[in-house]
């Protein structure tokens, strides 16, 4: 049957239009989204955290104070030269001294003179790769808040382990109980402390709370003693792993999540988001964390599993993954300097 002309005529302009149409799209397709300036950017992020500033001229301090820290992470994923990246997270207004003031409250005793009791000594073998939580020996990531409490967090982490490994048990443990009623020693709750001190808080105070019962508030308080003597779980002692040796710390952590004193103060380490963290870190302890395990990476670099107490916007969901094994007898960042752990 013959096609009329007008028939012709109207497939013509119908395919026309679609040819002009599709074109169009593709040109709206390929411009680029305009990118936000820093100062959308601080807004869209405050609104993320739900921050709120008392004042203009705050605000304008923490919008430079943001700017600054986005640009620093900015450039070292762009020189792409190390196995991590940066991002930025809930502490992005933050600069690095008002970040380690607030978070950062490890405090160590003088030198310790005396034997070491260790009872992983004659660990033989290892396993290749250690994680605690896949064995249901560590509780969810916490957050200590803008409290220096993380020797509270460690200790906590370390016993909840080891009561999961001699009970079955997993509880989540009260690091407010230790904030507000370790207070015999040098510890001085939000204005820091020492892992090995709480150990022996709970060792004398025959137990420890749970969370439920004695919860976390971020602050300084009286101690409750109702709930003190309320015990989820307790400990009989604890030990110290042989320093500047990540063999020996190798050996205590595959069996059991050990305490371990670091050195966080470094602007990489605020924003660490993934990766084996390989910073040039220095070995000046100053924060509280948990060994809970240890693997190799797909490219083969060994790496310590670490939690940290600084909620889950920060690393690895809260996670911080940490070389293992380098060239230096003291550990990354100091990891293998002063590590303890509590025993059932």
């Amino acid at each position: 049957m013959a096609v009329s002309l007008d028939m012709k005529h109207t497939t013509f302009l119908t395919l026309s239009f679609i040819i002009v149409f599709a074109a169009s799209i593709n040109q709206t397709m390929s411009r680029k989204v305009p990118a936000l300036s820093l100062s959308e950017r601080h807004e869209q992020w405050m609104a993320q955290y739900g921050r709120v500033y008392e004042t203009s001229e705050e605000k304008a301090l923490r919008s430079k104070i943001f700017s600054d820290n986005v640009e620093f992470i900015k450039k070292f994923n762009e020189a792409g030269n190390r196995p991590y990246k940066l991002g930025i997270n809930a502490f992005a207004d933050q600069t690095n001294e008002e970040f380690k003031a607030a978070r950062n409250g490890l405090k160590l005793p003088g030198e310790f003179i005396g034997t070491f009791s260790f009872r992983y000594e004659n660990v033989s073998v290892v396993p290749s790769s250690v994680d605690w939580r896949k064995k249901g020996a560590v509780t969810p990531v916490k957050d200590q808040g803008e409290c220096g409490s993380c020797w509270a967090f460690s200790a906590i982490a370390a016993t909840e382990g080891i009561n999961k490994i001699s009970t079955g048990k997993l509880v989540s443990l009260s690091e407010q109980e230790i904030v507000n009623c370790d207070v015999t020693s040098k510890d001085q709750g939000c204005g820091g402390g020492y892992m090995e001190d709480a150990f022996e808080f709970i060792v004398e105070n025959k137990g420890i709370a749970s969370e439920s019962t004695y919860p976390y508030t971020a602050t300084d308080g009286t101690c409750n003693k109702t709930d003190e003597a309320s015990h989820a779980a307790k400990i009989s002692g604890y030990e110290k792993v042989p320093p500047n040796s990540e063999a020996a710390l190798a050996k205590a952590v595959a069996n059991q999540p050990v305490s371990v004193s670091i050195d966080a103060s470094g602007l990489e380490f605020q924003f660490y988001m993934n990766g084996v963290f390989t910073s040039d870190c220095g070995t000046d302890l100053d924060h509280g964390v948990t060994a809970v395990g240890y693997g190799n990476a797909t490219d083969g670099t060994k790496y310590w599993l670490v939690k940290n107490s600084w909620g889950t916007s920060w690393g690895m969901e809260g996670y911080i993954m940490m070389q293992k094994d380098i060239n230096a007898k003291q550990g990354i960042c100091g990891i293998a300097m002063d590590s303890s752990y509590p025993i059932a």
